[in-house]
This record gives C-alpha cells, structure tokens and sequence, in this order.
C-alpha cells in the first residue's frame, strides 16, 4: 500500500494557499473523497481546514486510526463535533475566516446549508476551481503512479486478444478483463467529479452495440446489461467482421489512465477501416499542435475541423443528436479533471505537467464505432504518452 510522502500534501496545500490569496479567500474547507485524498492522503470521514496561512487540519470523525496511519499531514486530530467546529479551531489557535470556500461543484444543497449555518457569520464561496486548478498540474510522483496504471493496462489489452472469440458475450469479456485487472493491482473503483456521472470498469463493446449512445457524457455507451446501468458491455455476443472497442480506466493507488482500442474478428468493413484510420490521423495532430500555452478549445476546433473535412462532420464523438462537444478530458485521481479538450476553453491554456485522454471516435449507428484513446502528459516540448498499447486496427 502507497502512502502519500508529507513533501506531496505540503506542496500541495501550499500551492492552494496561493490561489486563495489571490481571490481573497480565508481559508478552504474541503469534505469530498477525491479532495480529501489529494490532500490528505487518506478519505476517512472528515474535514479538511486548509487556513490562508499556516498548516492544514485534517479533523476526521471516522475512522480516526486509519486516517493517522494513513495521512502524512502534522494536524490530523478527531473531529469533536462538526457543529461546533469553529470552536475547535478556536481551541487549536487557529484565526476565525471572514470568507472561506467550500465545494460547490459537488457539495448537495443539503450539505451547503448545514455549513452555511455553521459557518456563520463568515461569507461562503467557490473553492472548487482552484481545487481544480491545482490538482491540474501533476507532481513527477504522480505521474509516476499513472506510469504504472500504464503498465498494468497493456497486460489487461494484451489479455484482451488472448479471450475474445465468437459466439463470447461482451459482458463476458468484460468480466474476464476485470478479474484480471484486480489481480494485476486495479483498485476497483474510478471516480467521478460530475454528477451522477459513474464508470465501474470502462467499456467493453462490439458490433451494433458500440454506436449506442448513453446518458454518460462520452462519445460511446453501449446498452448495458438493463435500464437500472444503462451503458456498457451487454450480452450481445461478439461476430466476425465487427468492430470490438475496448475502452477502460485502470486505477492504481489512487490515480487513473484511460485507453481504447479498436479490433474485430476478422476484416472491418472497409467504410470502418477507413474512418479508425483517420481518427489515428486526429491523434497525429496532438504531436504537431498540443504544448505548454496552447488553449484547450483550440485543441478541439482544430481536431473538429480536421474531422468535418473528412467527412465525419455526423458521427465525430458520437451520432447526429448524441455526439459531445470534446475530444479529450484531463485525468488523475477523477475521470473529468482539468484540462477539457472542448469547445468553449478558449482561455485556458495547457501547461506543463497536465495529464489528459485524448479520444478521438467516429459512430456509425447500425453499424458500430471505431477510434482509439490514449493518456498523455504535457511536457515543455509537447506532449507525451502515458498508455502505450499497440495502435494496430487488430483483426483477430
């Protein structure tokens, strides 16, 4: 079991003290799981009290053991009754806020009045997007984790080619692959930071079935096994001749890659080929435009264009009526983090040490999908990858 070093949380809450300088915030008092492990090490149940100035508090209800053993912070004391908080950081010599940010995001509004009241008098605000921003830019120590969900990916693909066959279902794979992953070291769970936005494994799909679309914000869905999961693998039983898109998250100590990639049993229809091809030649356009400085919606548009001149003005990420508008979404300990490649980001600009997919996928309804997806990591020169598997259209 990893445990996060103290010198990563100290970086890190040093680096959101300075972002609630510059908007004039007092403090930041984070409860969500994804935070609480960013910045604790550990999500035992509990408040994070990150002051202005001064050391963050890590005031944990349950379960108080494993959260000393787990987190590296200094301050890491039971929480004595969450009413009462202010006094007991009045107790510990820590200054009362005037304005202090919480995380509206994803915080229910249930939750928001609880801390309005007792947080009174001081103001409440929006942490979140300098959470965000902060958790944006990887430390060498956690692009070293996503190095090793990297590694534990391509033996799952590998594993892939070993157990597909005809007449085999796709939640049957789906399976197969998952039983490997948690023994290869998958934690078995992948956050989310949108709401009831959810993945288990990833997606397993084939034929018809990977231009199904699904409520999930992603180019792909699939059927899913009934109404109550409504994406992902089904029991459609794999054929020669269709596209097989194996699209999944692999979690690892806390952090995340994504990947997918594209095989059939057998020759794709030529219309298929041609189109995996081309969302190759999408990727390719990473390598020439995407470095520190450039924005994320430029990124996009220039992935877009390039596919409506192709041809795939109605099936780029998804069919006429369920495509999205992105091409490529951040990544660490959360599906959706920073950076977006979408429209609209025009003003936010990559930066060294970002991590994000890249996916571009062209959708046939009827017919089915193809694409490839990859994580990557942006370096001074340009960017780099994380996942690596082989990028062949694998005909089986």
């Amino acid at each position: 079991m990893r445990l996060t070093p103290a010198t990563e949380l100290t970086n890190r809450y040093l680096g959101l003290q300075v972002l609630l300088r510059q908007r004039g915030l007092d403090a930041a008092l984070l409860v969500q799981n994804s935070d609480l492990f960013y910045f604790t090490g550990s999500i035992q149940q509990g408040v994070y009290y990150l002051p202005v100035e001064g050391e963050p508090i890590y005031l944990v209800r349950k379960d108080f053991g494993r959260a000393r053993m787990e987190s590296g912070l200094k301050n890491v004391l039971p929480l004595q009754n969450l009413r009462n908080l202010f006094d007991q950081l009045r107790e510990l010599g820590v200054p009362l806020p005037d304005k202090v940010g919480l995380e509206l995001d994803v915080l229910p509004v249930q939750q928001f009045q609880r801390f309005q009241k007792i947080l009174a008098p001081a103001e409440v605000a929006d942490v979140a997007p300098l959470v965000r921003q902060v958790r944006a830019i990887k430390s060498d120590y956690e692009i070293g984790i996503m190095k090793d969900c990297a590694l534990i990916m391509d033996r799952v693909f590998q594993q892939a080619k070993e157990i597909i066959a005809v007449g085999k279902t796709d939640i049957e794979v789906a399976a197969e692959l998952e039983c490997f992953a948690r023994k290869e070291g998958h934690q078995g769970v992948a956050r989310f930071r949108g709401f009831n936005s959810e993945i288990s494994f990833g997606h397993v799909l084939s034929g018809a079935d990977t231009a199904v679309p699904a409520f999930l914000d992603a180019p792909l869905g699939g059927l899913g096994p009934n109404p109550a999961v409504g994406q992902g693998a089904s029991y459609n039983r794999m054929a020669a001749g269709e596209p097989i898109v194996i699209d999944l998250i692999i979690a690892f100590d806390g952090y995340l890659v994504d990947q997918a990639r594209t095989m059939s049993i057998g020759r794709l229809p030529d219309r298929l080929r041609t189109a995996y091809f081309d969302m190759l030649k999408i990727q390719e356009m990473l390598f020439d435009i995407a470095k520190p400085g450039v924005s994320w919606g430029h990124l996009y548009q220039e992935c877009h264009q390039f596919a409506v001149e192709k041809g795939y003005k109605d099936h780029f990420m998804g069919a006429v009526g369920a495509q999205v508008g992105f091409v490529g979404h951040g990544i660490g300990i959360e599906v959706d983090e920073w950076p977006f490649i979408a429209r609209g980001f025009d003003d936010q600009l990559l930066e060294e040490n970002m991590t994000f997919a890249f996916e571009p996928k062209a959708v046939f309804p009827g017919l089915g999908a193809v694409g490839v997806e990859n994580s990557w990591r942006v370096a001074a020169d340009g960017v780099k990858r994380l996942t690596y598997s082989d990028e062949s259209l694998l005909e089986l």
